[in-house]
């Protein structure tokens, strides 16, 4: 099966393939982190700063040097808007046939990261950072087969931001 895509919010994942299975793995768990996604959010971008420290650089509103990372409201309120757009990108997947990101665009998305310099590692590190967190957040549905299925979704929905980083 090949993915597709067209419009404003599409991005092809050629070749890819999302299954019925993984897809389940990803709404079961997603529904059970939803009604906390503030406290996962911030976990998970503390995670990503735990891991890479200069990965704060790439983030205008966190130069404030003195305030706590975790007390940041403009950290929450982005860390919320990206766990819940990645969760929400990776529960559609199969249905679209396509990532879709709401609040956004593809466009938009990818104009941002190739603004900032993101490159390959930053997605490396958010990919792990975004397992763990979900990992911790729903530790009797973790298994093999949902990392997995978070993996295929998360590098679908970087697949199709990059297919938009440019100038």
């Amino acid at each position: 099966m090949s993915l597709q895509g067209g419009g404003e919010n599409c991005g092809s994942s050629a070749g890819r393939v999302f299954t019925e299975e993984q897809e389940a793995l990803v709404v079961k768990s997603w529904n059970s982190m939803k009604k906390n996604s503030g406290e996962w959010s911030l976990k998970f971008f503390l995670k990503i700063f735990e891991i890479a420290p200069s990965a704060k650089k790439l983030f205008s509103f966190l130069k404030e040097p003195n305030a706590p990372l975790e007390q940041n409201p403009k950290l929450k309120t982005h860390a919320k808007t990206v766990f819940v757009m990645t969760c929400e990108a990776a529960v559609q997947l199969r249905k679209a046939g396509k990532v879709v990101v709401r609040e956004s665009s593809l466009k938009k998305l990818g104009a941002t990261h190739f603004k900032y310099g993101v490159v390959d590692e930053h997605f490396e590190v958010t990919k792990f950072a975004l397992l763990e967190t979900i990992k911790e957040a729903v530790p009797e549905m973790w298994s093999t087969e949902m990392k997995n299925a978070w993996g295929e979704a998360f590098e679908q929905l970087v697949a199709a931001i990059k297919t938009e980083m440019k100038p």
